[in-house]
């Protein structure tokens, strides 16, 4: 009972601890680099969970189609973009502009898997984006000494939100077409991008020195196993579990964007960031809109 929503309360809090650690692992070997690494790694733990477990890899060519096409258009485009805006504005401000995902997601939900946008839902969406804009424009902030206001930070922060939503919209469709465990999902989707993701930059020469650059950052490799494991693997498969169990795509993907309340005592602690009460404010009526979606 209730796992879907379990579940997706349960990537919130992953994809909130994750932002920590990959936002100080980008500092060290940059954004591009740890979104290919932590990819990769994510696919080793993943493949020796499903040695061991014994969990059958076999799927509809369609259905693996649409797990690939999820984990490009999320992991590769989506997180990519998300990545920047890290480096960009910090981690609790990205994760408020990311909480757009839910409206994006039942808009594509709408168009794509045919679910009915009512009043409600519309309100909701209204309301989330006035708190989003309300922490996101608020003048009063006093910034960290590492993160200004940066107008691309934010749109890199919404370009993330909407790769988010596609990719999860990608992935109902194949849940839809018939049953694949979830962790043959995550694997398939995080492989997958990992793969391309890599003879991309390898093309471009972007790539070089994978391992000296650890041999000179070993806390980087630290925090991107870490961040591996609490993201990717665990994050991304409880996602998965979370839209698979859910009746609908946007109960899922609100839940999991409760991050900017959950942010909000992390970057006090960890970054020492002070907050306003426009800040606070914004963030609780982004919280409300998120309730308003969940309960249409």
């Amino acid at each position: 009972m209730y796992i879907g929503e379990l579940a997706a309360l349960g990537t919130a809090i992953l994809w909130s601890l994750v932002s920590i650690v990959f936002t100080e692992a980008s500092k060290l070997i940059g954004s591009m680099r740890l979104n290919i690494n932590r990819l990769l790694f994510a696919s080793f733990f993943l493949f020796i969970i499903i040695l061991v477990a014994g969990v059958p890899l076999t799927m509809q060519p369609m259905q693996f189609a649409l797990l690939v096409g999820s984990g490009v258009v999320g992991l590769i485009f989506g997180d990519g973009f998300l990545f920047r805006s890290f480096r960009h504005i910090g981690p609790r401000k990205s994760m408020l502009v990311m909480s757009l995902s839910p409206g994006v997601t039942t808009l594509l939900g709408t168009f794509v898997l045919g679910e009915e946008i009512t009043l409600l839902v519309a309100l909701g969406i209204s309301i989330t984006l006035l708190g989003i804009f309300i922490v996101v424009l608020d003048k009063k902030e006093t910034p960290s000494q590492e993160y200004k206001t940066d107008r691309m930070g934010y749109f890199y922060a919404f370009l993330g939100a909407v790769g988010q939503s596609g990719g999860l919209v990608l992935a109902k469709i194949a849940f839809q077409m018939g049953y694949v465990p979830e962790f043959t999902a995550a694997f398939t989707r995080i492989l997958s991008s990992g793969v391309l993701l890599l003879g991309i930059v390898i093309a471009m020469g972007n790539y070089k020195d994978p391992i000296a650059i650890y041999v000179r950052h070993p806390k980087a490799l630290w925090l991107t196993i870490l961040g591996s494991i609490i993201g990717p693997v665990l994050g991304i498969t409880l996602s998965l579990v979370a839209i698979n169990n859910t009746l609908n795509i946007g109960i899922a993907a609100t839940l999991m964007s409760t991050m900017p309340i959950l942010m909000l005592p992390i970057v006090v602690i960890v970054y020492k960031e002070k907050l306003s009460l426009n800040a606070v404010f914004g963030a609780i009526v982004a919280v409300v809109g998120i309730v308003f979606l969940f309960i249409k």
